[in-house]
């Protein structure tokens, strides 16, 4: 009887331990696959902040590295949706300094680029966004000349270079109507050297020859006045360019 009271106590005590143990919620192993789709939905329903957060978790948890790439890059892309383009920017340069041999760099890459390219507005409020967007798709081509965005890349290129070239020579026709001559001359002769294939190249031709004849170089205003003629012999400046070239003294 008094070994069966000492006993008591002993019992009770594991017991209640081994009642606690069952009861205790071992706590769940963090998975990385889990955590992505559930960030994934959250973009979806546009709670960007807390998508950022559960992807950040991501980033510093997956040891297994393979969704911690994904992780930086959704990151990147939730600012696209958002519309901060710099901050998207700067979320893929850092995929692209951590993960520079990635299978999807070139995507990275890509996406900046475009980030730059749907800042552009026209030429005179565009100019920055395209020469930063054919700087990075150029990167682009140079980077990963196997890009899967080979069909659209020299399209946008070719954009870039039209609007550039436009703000040029919007610049370059202020200046001549300003009566800043030798202002007007270096802008649309450097836009003819950068861009020979301008849309607009015969009226750069016309407004180059008047800026030389205005500041008295006769020689340099009929040669590109003959230019126009030469090579645009049917477009209505031609009869301008004739005009001109009559005019001139030799």
């Amino acid at each position: 009887m008094k070994n069966t009271r000492l006993c008591l106590p002993f019992l009770l005590v594991l017991f209640l331990f081994s009642c606690s143990s069952k009861l205790a919620v071992r706590p769940e192993a963090f998975d990385p696959e889990k955590e992505f789709a559930r960030a994934n939905k959250q973009i979806e329903d546009k709670e960007y902040e807390e998508a950022r957060k559960t992807l950040l978790e991501i980033k510093n948890r997956d040891y297994s590295k393979k969704f911690a790439p994904l992780a930086q890059l959704k990151i990147a892309d939730s600012y696209i949706k958002e519309e901060e383009s710099e901050l998207a920017i700067s979320e893929y340069q850092k995929f692209l300094e951590t993960y520079p041999d990635h299978h999807y760099a070139s995507y990275a890459q890509y996406q900046t680029a475009m980030a730059y390219f749907n800042q552009i507005e026209g030429p005179e409020r565009g100019y920055s966004g395209a020469a930063r967007a054919l700087e990075e798709f150029e990167k682009l081509k140079k980077m990963f000349p196997r890009h899967p965005y080979r069909d659209v890349v020299d399209i946008r290129i070719q954009q870039c270079r039209n609007t550039i070239a436009d703000y040029e020579f919007l610049v370059g026709e202020f200046y001549y109507k300003k009566g800043s001559y030798n202002a007007a001359i270096g802008r649309l002769e450097g836009l003819m050297k950068k861009f020979s294939d301008y849309k607009r190249e015969v009226d750069v031709l016309f407004y180059t020859g008047m800026s030389y004849k205005n500041l008295g170089q006769t020689n340099k205003a009929s040669e590109y006045m003959n230019r126009l003629i030469e090579k645009y012999p049917n477009n209505k400046r031609t009869k301008d360019a004739r005009k001109e070239i009559a005019t001139i003294k030799p």
